[in-house]
């Protein structure tokens, strides 16, 4: 069995500056806008990055779970990471298993959704997902949550891929033997080594709590990355860039 890392979400409290900033920085485009996170009292945005996904969402009312993760995190940062799988039923029942609790799920003809509660993983929500239908397992396929032609929005001028997840911890290595757990894959020094990316689980050395605090991106052309992100004040280092309250770190 494999997993791969296909989408990175991030929660912000307004999405439109969020979106403009990703767009001229990275050279992204939008290529869905998911109707269903209403019901969550939410908007969103869905960008290609290579063959994986960022999502931004934002909430559009009071009291949604976007707004409290917000209000816990102290603003707009890294919110879930969700990974393909190639067998759902196994996975589903291995997070029975270990007693981890199911916040969200859905399944649609050709979509199995398991979103894990993060009080039970530690470190962030933590998504294992499954995509049927023809090509479904391709690095390129489809992914219902991104829309019907994700493809035809991927830029790769810039930015090519999500190649790691940085999770801060209050303690990383129980988090990481958690995530090990449920991922049935090896740690290594806080490291688990997914299909196609890397999760790294560190210290909380920002003076926020626990939550998804960075990622790697392949960058093909760092520097177009770095002068857009020096004119939205966005730099943070000689290779280290801040969008959406996300360390993204330039590989």
């Amino acid at each position: 069995m494999w997993l791969r890392l296909r989408q990175i979400a991030l929660v912000a409290e307004t999405l439109a500056p969020v979106e403009r900033e990703l767009i001229d920085v990275l050279g992204v485009a939008v290529c869905y806008r998911d109707p269903g996170v209403a019901h969550f009292g939410l908007e969103n945005a869905l960008f290609p990055i290579g063959n994986q996904l960022l999502e931004v969402v934002a909430p559009v009312q009071a009291n949604t779970a976007g707004g409290r993760y917000l209000e816990r995190r102290g603003g707009n940062g890294g919110y879930m990471v969700i990974t393909q799988c190639d067998d759902h039923a196994p996975r589903r029942a291995r997070v029975e298993a270990l007693g981890v609790r199911i916040v969200n799920q859905f399944e649609t003809h050709e979509f199995r959704n398991m979103q894990l509660h993060p009080k039970d993983t530690g470190g962030s929500f933590f998504e294992i997902d499954e995509q049927y239908g023809p090509g479904a397992h391709a690095p390129d396929g489809p992914w219902e949550p991104a829309g019907p032609d994700w493809q035809r929005e991927k830029h790769t001028e810039r930015v090519s891929g999500i190649a790691a997840a940085e999770l801060q911890c209050d303690d990383p290595a129980a988090v990481a033997a958690r995530w090990s757990e449920i991922a049935e894959l090896p740690v290594v020094d806080n490291t688990i080594n997914l299909d196609n990316a890397t999760l790294r689980f560190v210290p909380c050395n920002d003076g926020r709590p626990e939550g998804l605090g960075g990622i790697d991106v392949v960058a093909t052309d760092p520097a177009a990355v770095l002068n857009a992100a020096d004119a939205h004040g966005a730099r943070f280092g000689e290779q280290q860039i801040q969008l959406c309250g996300l360390r993204i770190n330039l590989m």
